[in-house]
């Protein structure tokens, strides 16, 4: 099993190329970066939606942009692979999206994981003209229209939400066809069709249920005629719990990912040091 970290990067806390050649030291297999545009200030929304949430910690509005701290840790890397965890896609311009993606997966010669995700926040959604009640359907369409984009060498699309007329796009992805795309979100029945429909993988968080669901997922992906062994399982949040990488390890889970506190410098290193000590076991 591979271990990876995932992190806010942000302007108060250990900046994203120090982090990386940190994680890449001490072993770790991936990187991953959360991100988010702004955060208006009412706060209508709870904390991922979900309804008595603790406050929204100050991380959130104060991310760097997602590929662009991506782009330098591939400059600083040889060897760990750089996850958009998650990317917003509902929200995000997907031309321009696919233009990011393409470029840091090239720069980092074919490793970006690009996770995604349908959002939360009504609010931020929608700042960027994004109707919340719409976004499963065009996180859908975007990615299709990305996928296009990443391999063909004229590009099109056409969706019930958005299109794209014939188009020259690159540079063009060093993974084929593209870079592995993974769902981050509860696999409820319109998430697990979309998996199947266009997705690499799958992330569920820390507080998704997961023995059944990845039942559910793989025997999904067997009905589509598609192979659930070559469906990547990466569970995000991971404790360091005695028994949790072993019961994932069971459950088929190619990788666990940790999470690091956006804490002073100092407090990042400690952290990451401690994970890296626990899982000296199954190394």
């Amino acid at each position: 099993m591979d271990f990876g970290i995932d992190f806010f990067p942000t302007d108060t806390t250990l900046q994203p190329v120090e982090l990386a050649r940190a994680v890449e030291e001490r072993g770790f297999h991936s990187l991953w970066f959360a991100e988010h545009s702004h955060i208006p200030t009412s706060r209508a929304t709870p904390a991922g939606g979900v309804a008595d949430a603790r406050p929204l910690p100050e991380k959130y509005w104060r991310t760097h942009e997602q590929f662009t701290a991506l782009a330098v840790c591939a400059m600083v890397t040889s060897t760990i692979r750089l996850g958009s965890g998650i990317s917003l896609i509902a929200q995000r311009d997907p031309i321009w999206t696919a233009k990011q993606a393409a470029t840091v997966d090239v720069l980092s010669n074919g490793r970006l994981q690009f996770g995604i995700g349908y959002g939360w926040n009504v609010e931020e959604m929608a700042s960027h003209g994004t109707d919340y009640s719409q976004r499963r359907e065009l996180t859908r369409e975007k990615m299709l229209m990305m996928k296009s984009l990443w391999s063909d060498d004229i590009a099109s699309f056409e969706g019930e939400l958005i299109s794209l007329e014939p188009s020259w796009a690159w540079p063009k992805p060093v993974q084929q066809p593209h870079p592995p795309v993974i769902m981050g979100a509860g696999a409820g029945p319109k998430t697990i069709a979309h998996m199947v429909e266009f997705c690499d993988g799958w992330i569920p968080l820390g507080r998704h249920e997961l023995g059944p669901k990845v039942d559910e997922v793989r025997q999904a992906l067997a009905d589509a005629g598609r192979d659930p062994a070559g469906f990547q399982l990466i569970n995000y949040g991971t404790r360091t719990e005695n028994g949790r990488v072993d019961a994932l390890f069971d459950m088929g889970f190619s990788e666990a990912v940790f999470s690091l506190e956006s804490d002073e410098p100092e407090q990042v290193i400690e952290k990451l040091d401690e994970i890296s000590e626990f899982l000296a076991q199954y190394r």
